[in-house]
Order: structure tokens, then sequence, then C-alpha cells
């Protein structure tokens, strides 16, 4: 097979995982929808007084739960086909598939997608799929903008630390947007469980896990991804800009923001460890930690120039 099949095999794989996804997004979407009317198990039957449910609920609850599984099912298939995708593009640029702002989007989302279904089995957090999904298509979809087609690396890329920045970087990524997505959630959540009376808990809000739990995954997940994001931005990276430009810290804006975000993240975890914050203030906090990230991958690359304008 040639370079530019390959080439071919990538960019239709990328863009059908865009559909999928966005299929997936819809069936998330729809299962919330279907849940409109739904009462928590443990409301239905403290409201019926015994274990039986009533049928119309009953039954919006299964319509809930397959597109759940609709939703979950077509999250796995679009792993697999952009998998598919992000191995043919290295195939095709003979080298790693991330040297430039499209192969990062393609391969992140990658990371992320994998790290959503690892957690569905492990913690069961399939109520962020909506977010997941529908944050995957947008940057899947917006990678199309700024494609290019593959080709040799620019000679500041040629070392082995674009291997090892890159991907640590995406990792802590893909858990910054766990925990963005999960803050989110729980800000919607503890504000419903404050103002809503017990007789009107229905929905799908209602039946995801409560705010508390939702607050523990959040910061779960921004314990594990802070120290890799220490060590992706803040030591694998001035050591690549050493042997590469021959200097460790240049402030060029991609190194400023990539520690304004650290600081972000340090003062969420911080405050979690030390002051006590659980909340709302910690999930506004590392909300402002997951846009300085963005600002960082999008903003930087596209509206300031630097040593890291070739990332574009």
């Amino acid at each position: 097979m040639t370079l530019a099949q390959y080439e071919q095999i990538s960019n239709y794989a990328v863009a059908s995982a865009t559909v999928i996804l966005g299929l997936a997004f819809i069936a998330y979407v729809a299962q919330w929808g279907f849940a409109r009317n739904v009462a928590p198990d443990h409301a239905l039957v403290e409201a019926g007084g015994s274990t039986s449910k009533p049928a119309g609920p009953a039954e919006e609850a299964d319509r809930s739960d397959v597109a759940g599984g609709i939703g979950l099912s077509l999250t796995g298939l679009a792993w697999l086909v952009l998998l598919a995708g992000v191995i043919a593009r290295g195939l095709s640029a003979q080298r790693v598939p991330w040297g430039n702002m499209y192969e990062f989007g393609c391969a992140g989302i990658l990371v992320v997608l994998s790290a959503y279904l690892v957690l569905v089995r492990v913690w069961g957090i399939d109520w962020v799929g909506p977010i997941i999904t529908g944050f995957g298509m947008v940057v899947l979809g917006l990678s199309a903008l700024v494609w290019v087609p593959p080709g040799p690396l620019v000679p500041a890329l040629h070392s082995y630390w674009l291997v090892i920045h890159v991907l640590g970087a995406m990792i802590a990524g893909s858990a910054f947007l766990v925990g963005a997505a999960a803050s989110i959630l729980f800000l919607l959540k503890s504000r419903a469980e404050r103002i809503t009376p017990v007789d009107e808990q229905v929905g799908f809000l209602w039946r995801i896990p409560p705010s508390a739990v939702i607050d523990k995954v959040a910061y779960r997940v921004h314990a594990f991804a802070f120290p890799i994001w220490t060590f992706a931005a803040l030591i694998a990276g001035p050591i690549w800009a050493q042997y590469a430009w021959g200097k460790y810290w240049g402030w060029d804006p991609k190194e400023v923001w990539a520690f304004i975000t650290w600081v972000v993240y340090a003062c969420y975890l911080h405050a979690r460890a030390t002051a006590g914050w659980k909340g709302r203030n910690a999930a506004i906090i590392a909300l402002i930690g997951f846009g300085c990230f963005l600002f960082n991958f999008i903003g930087v690359n596209l509206f300031i120039p630097g040593l890291h304008s070739y990332a574009k």
C-alpha cells in the first residue's frame, strides 16, 4: 500500500469518526431527554410504597437506558475508527502522528476516548458521555480546518522527546477534560440539590451520582493528571527546548501558558488539600484551568507567534 493510500484511509477514518461521535452525542442527549420524567429508583419506591414502578416512567427509563447503551457503543466504534485513522496517518507520514496541530487534535481525541471508555468500566462515568462526545466531535471537525498533508517534521521536532513530551500532554489533557466535564455536572447537580423540592426531583440529572460523588471523581482525575502535566510541560518540555534551541526556558508564549495552566491546577489541588475547598469554588478553578489548557492548545497556536509556531 502506498503512502498516498494510507493518507486517504486516514482522512476517511477521521471524517467517519467525527460523524460517529456526532451520532453518539445525539444518542446521549436522547438518553437525557427520555429520562425527563423519570425519578430516581429510591424516589419511585418511596412514592409508591412498594418496589413496583409506574408504567410510564419505567418505559421512559428503559428507553433512556437503551439510548445510553447506543451512545456508549457508538463511542467505542468511533474510538476504533479513529485509532485506524491515527495509525494510517502515522504510516503515511512515516513518523509518530502528532507533529502538528491537526495530528495533535486527532491523536488527542483518541486518548480522550480511551480514557473515557476505561473510566466507564472502572467508575461508571458514562454520565459525562454527552460532554466527551460533543467535545470530541467539535475538535475533530475543527481540526479539518488546520489539516495539512503528511510530511517530514521540522528540525526542532526530530527528537524522541516528541513522543515523551506530547504524549504526556495528551494524557494529562484527556484527564483534564474528564475533570472539567465532571466539574460542569457537579455545578448543575449541586445547584439542583439545593433548589429542587423532593417531589420534583425527576429527570436524568437525578439518575447520575450525588454531587459529592461527582466532586470526588473530578478531584481524582485532576490528581492523576497534574503530575503528568508537570512532567510533560515543565520537565520534558524544557529538556527538549535545550536540545532544540539551546536554552531550557525562553518565555515563549507556549511555555508561558503551559506554566499558567500548571499554576491554576496547582491552586486547585492545593486548595482542596489544605483549605478544604470542595464543591463550587474548586469546580470553578478546575474549569478555569481547562480554559487555560485549551487556550494553550488553540489560542497560542493560531494567534500568538513564537518558537512553537510550527505546531500549526
